[in-house]
């Protein structure tokens, strides 16, 4: 158990650096650098110099080199060590079934991220493939965010949690990351700059929803309020209770927020750079691991719910109608 847990979190850092190196990539128009896959220009390893000898094709070297660093880590780094867990999992599978479990669906998610990264390339990086790259990156993410939580000792989740904790962090969960997909789709509509004041929108706080790019781009401003909100009540449901873990995941997250508010104003304001825009990806993501991190601390954690015992045999239980003598 003890061996498994630096390799988890290697795995989840892996993730969330790739998750970030894309953002990257997508900032900077080299999604579609390497326009075949999974090989690059044909070649595996593409030099200097057959680059060079490919003439004028609308990239730089540096951009190649971007999106090839983003294949090499999922593929040749990220991958095998995710295989690893998986492998380590299913020799363990009779002491901890759920694990293997959780690792064989850790290992289904990765595959479906491989073919939905050759998709976006082959669909030349369209809106909708980049967001459900996104999307399944950060399912990756929370998974693997669960599988090293587990391997921590049992006693860090043994006090039981109020029953709402699960279901309220879930729909936080989903609301961040749906937050983050149109956030994808907003810079790959080139529509970053569709609402071009802040915190109002083309000179108004409702805009005219017609034009289709403002239209995803004040929907995204939509969720992240609404996110916003959803970790302010985290905060003070967290500190209403008694899990120090929730109450620090909380004070870290709302910490986040605020400096992800200040961010998303900066890359307006600034007609989004490169930097601030991977900034506003890289605080975000961090903003969702921690949501996902409490997700599965309550996952891991019982609930204080009451539970209905069975009536004792022979005595009737005493909520059931009484029924009429004859």
């Amino acid at each position: 158990m003890r061996a498994l847990r630096p390799l988890a979190l290697v795995s989840v850092v892996l993730t969330y650096c790739l998750i970030i190196l894309g953002g990257w990539v997508r900032s900077t128009n080299s999604g579609l650098s390497c326009p075949d896959w999974p090989t690059c220009y044909g070649e595996w390893v593409l030099t200097p110099g057959a680059f060079a000898a490919l003439g004028e094709v609308g990239y730089t070297y540096g951009q190649v080199m971007l999106e090839w660093t983003h294949r090499l880590i999922a593929g040749v780094f990220l991958g095998p060590l995710i295989l690893v867990l998986a492998v380590i999992a299913f020799f363990r599978r009779h002491a901890d079934r759920a694990g293997w479990r959780l690792a064989l669906g850790i290992l289904l998610v990765l595959l479906i991220q491989a073919k939905l990264g050759g998709l976006t390339v082959l669909d030349a990086n369209s809106p909708w493939s980049v967001a459900l790259h996104l999307g399944n990156a950060l399912l990756l993410l929370s998974l693997l965010v669960l599988f090293t939580l587990r391997l921590l000792p049992a006693t860090a989740f043994a006090a039981p949690e109020p029953a709402f904790w699960r279901p309220f962090l879930f729909c936080l969960w989903a609301l961040v990351i749906a937050t983050m997909i149109t956030a994808a789709m907003t810079a790959k509509s080139g529509a970053s700059l569709a609402c071009y004041e802040w915190p109002a929108c083309t000179g108004g706080w409702l805009p005219d929803l017609g034009d289709p790019q403002i239209r995803i781009h004040f929907l995204h401003r939509v969720l992240a309020a609404s996110t916003g909100l959803g970790i302010l009540a985290f905060l003070v449901l967290a500190f209403r209770g008694d899990n120090p873990i929730l109450r620090g995941l909380a004070a870290i997250v709302t910490l986040l927020v605020l400096a992800q508010i200040g961010l998303g104003a900066l890359v307006i304001v600034h007609l989004v750079p490169t930097s601030l825009a991977v900034a506003h990806q890289a605080v975000g993501v961090l903003l969702f691991t921690g949501i996902a991190a409490a997700l599965a601390t309550v996952l891991l954690t019982p609930t204080d719910a009451p539970t209905r015992e069975p009536p004792h045999v022979g005595l009737r239980d005493p909520r059931a109608p009484l029924q009429a003598s004859r």
